[in-house]
């Protein structure tokens, strides 16, 4: 038997008969990730130590006291490292936190551990999760599973090719403005952004606080639901955890859309996109049509608008939030200077790469006296548009489906040299951010060899119905069930 094979819902069925043990499990996944990371890289820290004794723990607790009350029971989940995990090195991906150990536990990561979850350790990232092709990490570029020249989407490239390469069966990372759903895509498994509010933030690093969600990657639609429902509710901690009831995400698959309206946004099958993943969307609406769905095209007007909007909101948020990275109080200190203006200006200078650079530069200006009126209010103003065209679309259809990268997964340094190239890696994604809505990606195909997504999107808080149209779908193709040849030769 291939352990790493198996999804988490046939691991968790063999875990509950007794015919595999967590200890066996984990032991297997880390033992394939021993081989494999040093050709993907998808981790920055293993747990194996303690994954190995939380394991073990867990088969204890089964034996003794069922595992009704814990849904992750002995399942390996990997964390992406802009999450703090207490006593864990917690880096986001930048040299400005290295060694950086929180003495705390963010709330997904408790919820995890409350769920009986095995952690097997943080995940790459790109720095502060600035990225869309895990490039930009302060310590090494992650490689696609399916083509090691290749990126694998980012900024929780980690994350994504850790599942895709087998090396864990879920996985959580970030999404600011299409982190998990892009990546997701490169790769070829699920991502799931949720809703603002539906999942709390505390503990997760921020880079732009109105945008940041923490999302869910699984092998499919299944597992990701599984996921979601461990770690989503509410949470006093975060003031933008909404109160609201958590429905159970595994409840909805359906294998039918009887009933289901289904909206085909036409700015999202522009020109732009790679022509073998408009084939392939294509090909996936038609097949949601034979499920029992009505298709119609719908338009989201202000979508253009959405890149400009989004590279001047997030960047500014950027600005503000990572002004406590001094040197003062944890992380790189250049302490060898002759004043603390001078240490400052050199800690932030060592610690931070060239995208971080950038970004904050470019939200500093975007915040100045003079400019803030014209580009941070004016782009507010433009996102607000976008969540009305959102609004009036859910209005006559239940979800908007379209391509989740506008290409499949691009050479390592093909575009590292040209931001704007690299920023329009996230167009299909970032309107999704900006309204607050949730939003996931779902394997429909491949060119070239290369994963495809398709993108299904719904109103806030309906998590519920887009998986219900990413499981339907799922089930109706295989593409969710193919597995990049790495590793092939190694059986768990």
């Amino acid at each position: 038997m291939k352990l790493h094979e198996l999804t988490a819902y046939q691991a968790r069925t063999l875990l509950r008969a007794g015919e595999i043990s967590s200890l066996e499990l984990t032991r297997a996944l880390l033992d394939r990730t021993d081989r494999l990371d040093r050709d993907v890289r998808a981790y920055l820290t293993v747990f194996r130590e303690h994954a190995l004794a939380d394991a073990e723990r867990a088969d204890r607790k089964r034996r003794e006291e069922g595992d009704g009350a814990f849904p992750l029971l002995g399942l390996p989940v990997a964390v992406k490292d802009v999450i703090c995990v207490s006593g864990a090195p917690t880096t986001c991906g930048s040299r400005i936190l290295e060694g950086f150990r929180p003495p705390y536990n963010a709330t997904v990561v408790r919820k995890l551990r409350a769920a009986g979850a095995v952690l097997t350790g943080k995940t790459n990232t790109d720095e502060f999760a600035m990225g869309s092709s895990t490039e930009n990490s302060g310590y090494f570029t992650t490689h696609n599973p399916w083509d090691l020249d290749r990126v694998p989407g980012g900024s929780s490239g980690g994350s994504a090719a850790a599942v895709a390469a087998g090396m864990v069966p879920l996985a959580l990372g970030s999404d600011t403005g299409g982190s998990v759903r892009q990546p997701a895509s490169l790769c070829g498994v699920v991502g799931i952004k949720p809703s603002y509010g539906r999942v709390s933030r505390y503990g997760l690093v921020a880079y732009a606080s109105s945008l940041d969600q923490i999302g869910t990657l699984a092998r499919d639609v299944k597992d990701a639901a599984l996921l979601l429902s461990a770690i989503a509710g509410h949470d006093p901690c975060d003031s933008t955890s909404m109160p609201l009831q958590v429905p159970d995400y595994t409840a909805a698959l359906m294998p039918d859309l009887g009933g289901i309206h289904v909206g085909i946004a036409r700015e999202y099958m522009s020109d732009g996109a790679q022509p073998g993943v408009l084939d392939a969307v294509q090909v996936a609406v038609e097949q949601l049509s034979v499920l029992g769905a009505e298709i119609q095209e719908i338009s989201l007007p202000h979508t253009e608008y959405a890149l400009p909007a989004y590279y001047l909101i997030a960047p500014a948020e950027c600005s503000a939030n990572l002004a406590r990275f001094d040197g003062v109080r944890y992380g790189l200190s250049a302490r060898d200077t002759p004043d603390i203006w001078e240490m400052y200006r050199e800690t932030r200078e060592q610690g931070f790469g060239t995208e971080v650079k950038r970004r904050i530069m470019l939200g500093t200006f975007a915040l100045s006296a003079g400019y803030y009126d014209a580009f941070y209010l004016k782009a507010q103003k433009v996102r607000t548009l976008i969540r009305q065209d959102f609004d009036r679309a859910f209005e006559d259809v239940d979800v908007i489906v379209g391509p989740t990268s506008p290409t499949t997964a691009f050479r390592i340094g093909e575009r590292i040299d040209d931001p704007l190239q690299m920023y329009l890696s996230d167009v299909y994604t970032l309107s999704c951010n900006l309204a607050g809505i949730c939003g996931l990606s779902v394997p429909c195909g491949f060119d070239g060899g290369l994963p495809i997504g398709l993108q299904i999107q719904g109103p806030a808080f309906a998590e519920d119905r887009i998986l219900r149209v990413a499981y339907a779908y799922e089930q109706a193709t295989s593409w969710h069930s193919q597995r990049p040849a790495i590793g092939e030769e190694v059986v768990a």
